[in-house]
């Protein structure tokens, strides 16, 4: 049994967001973190790990340096990485993402007992869209936002947050599930693991690696094959201070009222 853990290096929107012409994310010159939903699907990884003894693979599909990243998931106690790196993956929508991360998870290999494992969504796009792709394009059942899994031989029990409550779902293995903060608390790097690291094995998926593979197809990846266009794509402007009344007496209600109006808020 193995599973695979798909991760993703994101803009940390903490601090400074920049843009390029063609309205992707310049992520040279930002500041990246591990995308916080990926980091519970790590964890619930290497729990059923702690308990059953599995391989915990992970991979991303982004520029060499998110290397580091997979370093540091191995750190934390994955078994290996897998690098999808190409400048024709570049710019990729979540339908081009999908294919390529697809087509890599079926060249590292599904088989009966294994569980791929995804975030719920990244906070640079927003769509948790991907996994679910991934799922249709590798004929994988699947169930979204795990907010609790237990695993009893070839079943896997999840039960799935809603709106409004929760739903109990028995799926059996392989399957693909797509985690949520609410499913655990994320573990630190251990020393041991740091130590360990580099000795672990970290594969680079290239275009010439995925290239004959069935769902690559050069017309339908990288930036030029999303059929998702960008209208426009901005930095957010700062906001100005914000304005203090002291008190909570019938003055101060009359002097907000009174700044409302003339703002012509009321």
């Amino acid at each position: 049994m193995k599973i695979i853990v798909c991760v993703k290096q994101v803009p940390d929107t903490s601090g400074k967001v920049a843009v390029n012409p063609d309205g992707t994310l310049n992520r040279a010159s930002m500041q990246t973190i591990t995308n916080p939903d990926d980091m519970n699907a790590v964890e619930a990884a290497l729990k059923l790990k702690d308990e059953t003894g599995c391989k915990v693979i992970v991979v991303t599909m982004g520029p060499p340096p998110a290397a580091s990243m997979l370093r540091e998931l191995m750190a934390m106690g994955a078994d290996e990485g897998v690098l999808v790196s190409a400048r024709e993956f570049g710019g990729s929508d979540t339908y081009a993402t999908s294919q390529i991360l697809a087509a890599a998870i079926d060249t590292i290999g599904v088989e009966k007992d294994d569980i791929v494992m995804c975030g719920r969504q990244a906070i640079d796009g927003d769509t948790a869209q991907v996994g679910p792709q991934m799922a249709e394009k590798l004929g994988l059942p699947q169930v979204t936002y795990a907010a609790d899994i237990h695993k009893d031989g070839e079943n896997i029990t999840v039960k799935r947050m809603l709106e409004d409550g929760y739903m109990t779902i028995k799926v059996q293995t392989p399957c693909l599930l797509t985690c949520i903060k609410e499913l655990n608390n994320p573990r630190y790097m251990s020393i041991g693991g740091i130590y360990a690291t580099y000795n672990k094995p970290l594969e680079t998926f290239d275009y010439e690696k995925l290239k004959d593979h069935r769902l690559i197809n050069v017309d339908t990846i990288g930036l030029k094959g999303s059929p998702t266009n960008i209208f426009k794509s901005f930095t957010p402007p700062q906001k100005g201070a914000g304005m203090m009344l002291e008190g909570d007496g019938k003055e101060t209600c009359e002097k907000l009222a009174s700044i409302l109006v003339n703002k012509h808020i009321i």
